[in-house]
C-alpha cells in the first residue's frame, strides 16, 4: 500500500533485491512520493493494476520474467506511465531495447533517488545518440559492447559468458575490470 498521504506521484518500485527495493522506496517516500514495492513480474503487475501508479522504477534483471518484459506490460497497461529502468549491467543494446519497449530513461546502479526522480521528468525517452552510420566505432568499443551483450545473455554469469566467447574466464574478468574504453573526440582542424 502506498505510504505518502499528500504525495504528488505514486511510484512502483520493482527489484528482486529486497533490501535495495525497501531502501529506494523509503527514500522516495521521504521525497513526497507514494511508493509501492514488488519483487517480481507478477507482483508488479498486480500492484500496478490495483494502485495505477504514474511512475515505475524497474530492475532490468529479475528471476523469471525480466525487466524488459515488465516495461512492455506496464506500457500496455498505462501508455502514460513514466518508467525508469535500473540495471547493474548496463549496455547500449539493453538501453536501446528498454527505450524501444517504452522506458522513459535507463540508469545504471547505483543510482541516487534524486537522479531517478530527475529521470522521470524527462519529456521524451532519452538515449545517447549513436554516431552517424558513416563513422566507424573503434574496435575496442565494439568488443566492449559485444562482451556486455554476451554477459547480459548469460544473466551476468562470467564463466558462462567466457565459455560462449571462447576465452578464459580470467581474461574476460580483466577486460571487464578495465571498463568501457574511452576515446577523445578528434580535434577540429
Amino acid at each position: 500500500m502506498p505510504e505518502a498521504e499528500d504525495s504528488h506521484s505514486t511510484v512502483l518500485v520493482v527489484d528482486d533485491d529486497k533490501p535495495f527495493c525497501a531502501a529506494l522506496a523509503g527514500s522516495l517516500r521521504r521525497r513526497g512520493c507514494a511508493a509501492i514495492v514488488a519483487h517480481n513480474f507478477d507482483d508488479a503487475m498486480a500492484e500496478a493494476e490495483a494502485w495505477a501508479p504514474d511512475r515505475a522504477v524497474v530492475d532490468l534483471r529479475m528471476p523469471g520474467r525480466g525487466g524488459l518484459e515488465l516495461v512492455a506490460a506496464l506500457r500496455k497497461l498505462d501508455p502514460t506511465m513514466a518508467i525508469v529502468v535500473l540495471t547493474g549491467f548496463g549496455s547500449i543494446a539493453s538501453a536501446i531495447e528498454a527505450i524501444k519497449l517504452g522506458a522513459t530513461y535507463y540508469l545504471t546502479k547505483p543510482a541516487e533517488p534524486d537522479e531517478i526522480l530527475r529521470a522521470f521528468e524527462r519529456v521524451e525517452p532519452t538515449i545517447v545518440e549513436p554516431p552517424s552510420p558513416h563513422a566507424a566505432k573503434p574496435l575496442d568499443e565494439l568488443e566492449w559492447e559485444h562482451l556486455q551483450q554476451v554477459l547480459t545473455d548469460c544473466n551476468g554469469n562470467v564463466s558462462e559468458a567466457a565459455r560462449r566467447l571462447g576465452m578464459h574466464r580470467r581474461s574476460l574478468q580483466r577486460k571487464l575490470a578495465r571498463g568501457r574504453p574511452t576515446h577523445e573526440p578528434p580535434e577540429a582542424p
